[in-house]
């Protein structure tokens, strides 16, 4: 009698649990975007604590990591490091060290240092820098600038007018911080996004995640709609921050270290600036793999590096692969999407 008894009220509690399990979800303005939040847990309270716990995270490394907040982390080093070595965070050291390793696998197509002309324009006033301002610094721009010793943990910028922004890996490693304090509430089933930067923590509950790539000239469409799960998605495309200059080009905010200005910008209606390069043009890029610390700056890298290599790039990358959408409008697929080729 008291085994049926207790497997009864056994029953019962498990009911009651699994009644008021439910999707949480929460948006807030941080990190000069808007982060979403959706997860699934059982308990309601616990759930408003681990939400806080999420969106306290991406305030702290928006103060720390923020260009545009003088009191940041990031102000003081891009202040100091031009005069001699600077001391930094761990966390600080380990975002940088990343940014090097794939600023040397693109050979530079990745570089945080674009910041050095980047940090001049101004994208809401629609104010771009003039060639002349361009061509004096230039030779500022260039990863082998940064003087990382980690066994130190100081930074130095081999040219004092060098600075530095992450807005190409920073909210990739935001993303993957808020599934770390997500898996340590013991939630199972998430989606966290910054922007264009997604991670995903398991499935939706049964069925994969509905993951929309924004029509690059339609911000109401969907170029394409992915099934994904347990895997994070970065999106860089031309028109997340951009103005439409004089002479009726896009000018976006994805520079070109190279050049150390914006890459390839294109014309008002989308069509490359000649025809003989709108099949290498590329006005959004989506990569798709384990961690927003590494979608992050690959889906930079292969929109400065073009189509050809920047697909080549994720091609010969394990786990690792890439949508691209060309200023034609056409879009393609790294190998492993494509399917089997004749």
């Amino acid at each position: 009698m008291y085994p049926k008894r207790l497997f009864l009220i056994a029953c019962t509690l498990l009911a009651a649990a699994t009644a008021h399990a439910e999707w949480h979800y929460d948006k807030q303005a941080i990190m000069g975007t808007e982060v979403h939040l959706q997860f699934w847990y059982q308990d309601e309270q616990k759930a408003r604590q681990i939400n806080r716990a999420v969106m306290d995270e991406f305030r702290r490394l928006d103060a720390a990591l923020s260009p545009y907040k003088e009191d940041s982390e990031l102000s003081r080093v891009n202040r100091e490091a031009g005069q001699g070595p600077v001391q930094i965070s761990d966390e600080l050291a380990r975002i940088v060290d990343k940014s090097l390793f794939y600023s040397r696998q693109t050979h530079g197509a990745f570089d945080i240092t674009f910041a050095t002309l980047g940090s001049l324009y101004n994208f809401r006033d629609g104010k771009q820098v003039d060639s002349d301002t361009t061509e004096n610094l230039r030779d500022a721009i260039g990863y082998h600038h940064l003087q990382l010793d980690r066994s130190k943990g100081t930074l130095r910028y081999g040219d004092s007018r060098t600075k530095i922004d992450l807005g190409g890996i920073a909210k990739g490693y935001a993303v993957d911080r808020a599934v770390d304090i997500l898996k340590q509430y013991g939630v199972t089933n998430a989606n966290v996004s910054a922007g264009g930067d997604a991670r995903l923590l398991g499935d939706k509950r049964g069925k994969p995640w509905l993951v929309g790539i924004r029509h690059p000239r339609d911000k109401s469409k969907n170029a394409a709609v992915i099934p994904l799960e347990n895997t994070a998605i970065s999106t860089s495309g031309d028109y997340e921050r951009f103005f439409i200059d004089d002479d009726d080009h896009r000018v976006h905010h994805i520079f070109d270290p190279a050049t150390g200005k914006p890459a390839d910008t294109d014309s008002k209606d989308g069509e490359a600036a000649d025809r003989d390069s709108v099949e290498e043009t590329l006005i959004s890029v989506s990569v798709i793999g384990p961690a927003g610390f590494d979608t992050d700056p690959l889906s930079t890298s292969v929109f400065v590096l073009g189509k050809s290599k920047g697909l080549a790039l994720i091609d010969q990358m394990d786990g690792y692969e890439a949508i691209v959408i060309d200023a034609d409008r056409q879009m393609f697929f790294s190998r492993g999407l494509a399917g089997p080729q004749p």
